[in-house]
């Protein structure tokens, strides 16, 4: 059985507090597994950390997103074994989709609730450049668990490493070990820059898109 934790179970995933970060990066990303590190922690019930890879998985820009990368797929044929044309372009947007689902779901859902870790990424919001970067982007090896205590992130790695093995459902053509560890890297990088995007956009948004109007 899971744990259940006594978070309440909100619409925001982030820290409550006025320092919470916006529900998307770029206007467009969505950021809903978010907080401050220098908020109070609060757990996440097993209920809220499915919620979280739910809002992920359903939200519009994925298939934006998706569709993207099967169209730059296609372009340089990639997964050669599905060809070109309509039929070959449906084939990648369905694995990229596929892909997404997959690995949202074990990283913010599954294994956060069987190793219970907590999925969310804590942003800095302070210090160098260099150094919230690194911060950043190391959080996809570094996470909390459900007492608030910084511990190796076994859910975001085995739950990658999970969902690129079941890419070998999919991806016939692409079934060897180094298939699955270039498709494991792949998601591994994918989240560290989504992390770095999440720490950096508050600053952004606030510095270039939130000029009060002049009088």
């Amino acid at each position: 059985m899971f744990a259940q934790t006594s978070a309440p179970d909100s619409l925001s995933a982030s820290q409550p507090g006025a320092t919470s970060p916006p529900g998307r990066v770029l206007g467009v990303l969505p950021n809903y597994r978010s907080g401050e590190e220098s908020d109070p922690f609060t757990p996440l019930s097993v209920r809220r950390k499915f919620y979280i890879g739910y809002k992920d998985s359903t939200d519009y820009p994925i298939f934006f997103v998706a569709g993207g990368l099967a169209a730059l797929g296609q372009m340089t044929d990639q997964h050669s074994e599905f060809g070109q044309g309509l039929k070959g372009y449906g084939k990648r947007l369905g694995g990229s989709v596929a892909d997404q689902l997959t690995g949202n779901f074990l990283t913010e859902s599954i294994m956060p609730s069987l190793l219970r870790e907590d999925p969310r990424y804590f942003r800095r919001g302070h210090g160098g450049v260099w150094s919230r970067a690194g911060y950043a982007a190391s959080r996809v090896l570094v996470a909390r668990n459900d007492h608030g205590n910084w511990t190796f992130n076994a859910a975001e790695v085995s739950g990658n490493a999970i969902s690129a093995a079941i890419g070998n459902a999919y991806y016939p053509g692409e079934r060897r070990l180094g298939d699955n560890f270039e498709r494991f890297y792949s998601q591994m990088a994918t989240d560290a820059f989504s992390q770095m995007l999440k720490e950096f956009w508050p600053d952004i948004k606030r510095k270039y898109f939130n000029h009060q109007p002049k009088h």
